[in-house]
């Protein structure tokens, strides 16, 4: 599920600006974010290889991820206790949006 969703990313990323990981190298709770950065990162790294994805790291932080639109508008959602397809299905969402 996380790659179809993650190869379907690639079209949808125009409307963003920019995508935004939070994360905890260590919590149970970070361990669906830090599943899919492993696994997805360079598949979407290497399809946009222009468009700013930051992975951010630090200790005791709730995973979120961050969309950046036109205008400075930000958008998040937490993933705290997700798996990797369930983080996937959530920056999907943000792609989707529009705030």
């Amino acid at each position: 599920m996380a790659a179809s969703s993650v190869r379907a990313l690639s079209s949808g990323l125009k409307n963003i600006r920019e995508v935004r990981v939070l994360l905890c190298q260590s919590s149970a709770a970070s361990k669906g974010a830090r599943d899919f950065v492993e696994q997805h990162y360079v598949t979407l790294k290497t399809s946009n290889p222009d468009f700013p994805i930051r992975i951010r790291e630090c200790s005791g932080v709730q995973a979120r991820v961050w969309a950046r639109y036109d205008f400075g508008r930000e958008s998040s959602v937490s993933v705290d206790n997700m798996s990797a397809d369930q983080v996937a299905g959530a920056l999907q969402t943000l792609v989707q949006s529009k705030p």
